[in-house]
């Protein structure tokens, strides 16, 4: 059974062989991260961890019982009970319910562990199916992203998604 972990140090190998084996089925929906993100994957890596040490961001990975990573999950910009999510699975495991499953456990945790009270997530106008996953997952449609939000998509404008979080008991 896939367990959602908090991301670590020792996740980096696994981490990068997970972006490299998914990297064309990525850039099919997403801008592509380009050479210089693996080329730089080490130093990237460290920054990422030294802003969730800070509180900044909270970032998840999805990790399968062999210890490869089936999907990354993120929480960007901790402030004011609110933060930015942004996701994704690996190709093999798409289309299975995985990203929407996890992404409801991430909002258990985001008040849990985090204390937020709000999530938003946009995506491209073409990425349909990370828009159902957010439907699925109790987010609900806020409006268009604007000029200043499309440095976030890649440089694309789509839709935002919010979803108010409650303490499930």
């Amino acid at each position: 059974m896939p367990k959602l972990k908090r991301l670590q140090a020792d996740h980096a190998p696994a981490v990068l062989a997970f972006e490299l084996a998914n990297r064309a089925y990525f850039a099919a929906s997403v801008p592509d991260r380009g050479d210089d993100f693996f080329d730089r994957f080490t130093d990237r890596y460290s920054a990422l961890l030294a802003e969730q040490e800070a509180g900044i961001c909270a970032f998840y990975v999805l990790v399968a019982e062999d210890g490869s990573v089936l999907g990354r999950f993120n929480l960007y910009d901790l402030e004011d009970g609110a933060a930015e999510l942004g996701y994704r699975v690996a190709q093999h495991v798409a289309g299975r319910g995985v990203a929407t499953t996890t992404v409801r456990e991430l909002c258990r945790l985001a008040v849990a562990r985090h204390g937020l009270r709000t999530l938003r997530a946009g995506t491209s106008r073409e990425n349909v199916a990370s828009q159902r996953v957010l439907i699925k997952a109790g987010f609900v449609l806020v409006g268009p992203a604007d000029q200043a939000d499309q440095a976030d998509l890649g440089g694309t404008s789509g839709p935002w998604y919010q979803r108010d979080l409650v303490l499930q008991r």
